[in-house]
């Protein structure tokens, strides 16, 4: 039985992946050669949709490992939440970086991928701290 916390939270995922699918129509459309973008932003389009559907994967999974922790406070938090925020940042990271016509290099907004890695870093270590103490 998932507490309240992650059943809310699982589906809140479970919703954020259809965005993953709508962005995976977008990759259609660049690798049929229909979207206009430098081998840059095509490489970049590819790490931020793989980067979004793992980590909302892992954040789903995260979700059962949170509850056997039985951590509670900030480290709860970061356990519960953390991949989930960190697959918003480092995609956005990839996708906000290489934003705008012939791009071929990355803007000041790569610095949202280095973020997301803290992040997830951060939260991989909380659980898995919590889980060997639990």
């Amino acid at each position: 039985m998932l507490s309240d916390e992650s059943r809310v939270l699982a589906g809140i995922l479970l919703l954020a992946l259809v965005t993953v699918e709508s962005g995976g129509l977008y990759m259609l459309k660049i690798v049929r050669g229909k979207a206009d973008v430098t081998p840059f932003q095509l490489s970049f389009a590819r790490a931020g949709h793989a980067h979004a559907g793992v980590l909302l994967i892992l954040a789903l999974l995260c979700q059962l490992f949170a509850d056997a922790a039985g951590q509670s406070g900030v480290l709860d938090w970061l356990s519960r939440s953390g991949v989930a925020v960190s697959a918003l940042l480092m995609p956005g990271g990839f996708f906000f970086s290489s934003m705008g016509a012939g791009r071929d290099k990355p803007n000041r907004l790569i610095v949202l991928v280095f973020a997301g890695a803290l992040v997830l870093a951060v939260s991989l270590t909380s659980l898995g701290v919590g889980l060997l103490t639990a």
